[in-house]
Parts: structure tokens; sequence; C-alpha cells
């Protein structure tokens, strides 16, 4: 018989208890990562937007490279900077002003809602993990940015992985209260949510983070609900709609990135919600679980109406995510939900990437990075799908408020 073969585990100088021992790995893993972060963006460790080549910056816009161009020598919009090649670079601001001044004589160039128009609230949700519910969320609310629109995404996730894409680290940068749970906690360290929203490197894209303090919102609302005087402020469901509504005439589109699980949060965010998406690996065990997640987010649907919550939505769309068209099994899923559902199903899907993947190493999407870091057909092909799958979701919002 073979010699049996003992490995030992590393020994520490002193024992420790299982807990001191993970809290050591996390301290470790956050010290790393600050690092990390620091020395990809230095030197304040704060993300900075690209500039955009003149041609996509006439993409974004919705005119012709010479059109720009025009404007330019005629003297219409400022001379722009140039590169080492003599090449025009545009900042995101830079496109929004040159938006805002075609717009005054003729429409189309300004994609703002109008008085009258609802806020759009997008709760982007599935309680599995790895649906791609972040990367669908970071990429929607850069799309909506870059289109003009001003937006406002919310990172309701304990994990704060939309907050770490707009380098935010949460135990570096985050202070007590400055997620969305200081403006939804029961107490009287309640706070505005305005006080909390921070600028983001995308102009016209804000953000209120996320970190572990929302994890008290789910401890704190089974014993406000047992309370026997509990108001209609009182009520958990209402509280992320309340919050959101003090600040409603600042934003055009609001992009809330739900946790992996249906807990309080998640259904106080379905809740104040115009409209969800719902993010789908196109694998049996994942769609066998968006099944189950279905089944309790209508049950607990049932309670909150029967409360006079209000689950009315302009749109409810599924969304392919990580999908590959080329896989035989993910193609027989996606078109067995498209039978199943019909057009709630988008037509158009999130591809899985190597250059989405590649981007996010840095804590980036594909709309921060240029074409110039990536084998070029692979970028243009998962760029070309992102603008799709956002387009389709546009013109949902847009419908929404009565445009074509």
């Amino acid at each position: 018989m073979p010699e049996s073969i003992t490995v030992e585990a590393p020994r520490d100088s002193a024992p420790k208890s299982l807990t001191r021992l993970i809290e050591g790995d996390a301290d470790i893993l956050s010290a790393q990562l600050q690092q990390l972060r620091a020395r990809a963006f230095p030197p304040s460790a704060e993300k900075e937007l690209r500039k955009f080549m003149a041609g996509e910056a006439a993409k974004l816009i919705g005119i012709s490279d010479a059109y720009l161009r025009t404007l330019v020598l005629d003297g219409v919009i400022p001379e722009a900077e140039k590169n080492a090649a003599g090449r025009r670079l545009y900042s995101l601001k830079q496109i929004h002003d040159i938006r805002d001044h075609l717009g005054k004589n003729k429409k189309g160039y300004v994609h703002r809602r109008a008085d009258g128009d609802k806020l759009q609230v997008l709760a982007v949700t599935n309680f599995k993990g790895g649906s791609g519910k972040t990367t669908t969320s970071a990429h929607l609310a850069q799309f909506f940015a870059l289109r003009g629109y001003r937006v406002l995404a919310v990172d309701l996730d304990p994990q704060a992985s939309l907050s770490a894409l707009f380098g935010i680290q949460p135990e570096f940068d985050l202070e007590a209260n400055e997620t969305i749970y200081g403006a939804i906690r029961y107490d009287e360290q309640q706070r505005p949510l305005r006080d909390i929203v921070r600028k983001t490197y995308f102009t016209g894209l804000d953000i209120v983070p996320g970190n572990l303090e929302l994890q008290e919102f789910e401890h704190e609302t089974p014993r406000a609900l047992t309370e026997k005087s509990r108001s209609a402020d009182k009520m958990f469901f209402t509280r992320v709609a309340t919050s959101l509504t003090s600040v409603q005439g600042e934003y055009d589109v609001v992009v809330l990135d739900c946790p992996p699980s249906l807990g309080y949060l998640t259904l106080s965010a379905l809740c104040a919600a115009t409209s969800v998406l719902v993010t789908i690996h196109p694998q049996m065990l994942d769609v066998a679980s968006m099944s189950q997640f279905l089944h309790m987010t209508a049950g607990l649907f049932d309670v909150v109406e029967r409360a006079g919550g209000n689950a009315g939505y302009d749109f409810f769309r599924y969304v392919l995510t990580r999908y590959e068209p080329n896989d035989g099994s993910q193609s027989q899923i996606a078109g067995l939900l498209k039978g199943l559902f019909g057009d709630r199903v988008l037509t158009n899907a999130m591809v899985k990437s190597a250059a989405i993947s590649d981007a996010g190493i840095t804590k980036q999407t594909l709309y921060e990075v240029g074409r110039e870091n990536f084998h070029r057909q692979t970028y243009d092909r998962a760029i070309e799908a992102l603008d799709a799958l956002n387009s389709e979701i546009e013109a949902l919002v847009s419908q929404t408020w009565g445009r074509k």
C-alpha cells in the first residue's frame, strides 16, 4: 500500500479563533486591494474617465465626424484637446455641452425627460449570484450617461461590487451612514439621500455606494414590523421609494443594483422600481433557480399589495447575460425562454466576452476602456452587443415617456 501523506496547515505563532482568523484574512485582502487600486490609479487613487476620439464623440452625439469638425472650424464649439498624433480628444462633459448646444435648435440631441415625464427607476435583480447583475447595472448606467441622461446608480448590495467598479473601496472610502441605509433607516440618525449621493468621474452619473452596513436594514426591519404603531413611513417597502422621491427632480434614470437575495432590501427596491430587469444566465441550473425566485417574488408581492403597496411596472423584462451564441445548450435555453415569455425576454443579450472580463480586472467597464487596448474584433463584437442591449432598454424607457 502506498504510504499515507499528511499535509500540515501553516501554524500561527498563537492559536486564533475562527472569527479572528477570518477577520485577519479580510484585513489583509482589503489592504492588498487598496495597494492595487493606488497602483492602478495614481497619485490620488481616484478613477478618471478617458477622453473620446472625435469619431467616438460624434457617434455619441449623433452627428458625423465631418460635421463635428465643421462646428470647430466655424467657431461654434471650442477647439478640442489633441493627442501626440494630432487627433482631437473630447471629454464627456464637452460631449454633453455640444449635445446641449445642438439641442437648442433641433430636437433629438438632448434625451432628458421632459416636464411631466416620470422618473424611471430600473431595478436589476436576480437572487442567484453570477447572473451578471452588477455588470449589467454598471454598463446600463454608463450607457444612459453617455447618451446624455442624468443618471443615479444605487448600490444595494452589501458586497458593493458596483461601488468597486466606480472606484470606491467600501472599507476605506465610506464612513458610517454613507450608503442608502442612512436614508432608509428607522431611527433618528436617518439623513437625506441628497447628502449621501456622490459624483463620479462620469459626467452626468452619480452614485449611492454600498457596503456591509446595508445588512443593518435586513436586521432592523423585522423589529420595525413588530411595532404596534406602524405608520406608513415605517413600512419597509416604501422606504427606498420615499428616499428617491426626494431627489427625483435631479435625474432622468435611476439604476438599482439589487443584492443577490430576496430580502427586505430587494423587495423595497422592487417596490420603488418603475421597471424591472431580471438577469438570466442561460444555463439550466440558473433557469431552475430563477423559477424559485419568481415564485417567491410573486408571493411576497401579494403580501405587499394587500398591505397597500404598489407593484405595477412600466415594463418587466428578462435579460440574457454571459450569453455564448455558439454554445448549443445556451441557444436552446434562450429559445425556450423566448418561446415561454415572448417579448418579455429582450431581443438582445449581454454576450460573454473576453473584452468585458479583461476590463473588469482593472475594475473598469467596456465603456471606460479604449478600443486600442483589445483585439479589435473582440472589442467591436462586445461593444456592439452591449449597445444593442442597452439601446433596447432605452427604447422601452422612451416609450414610457410617450416617445417613439
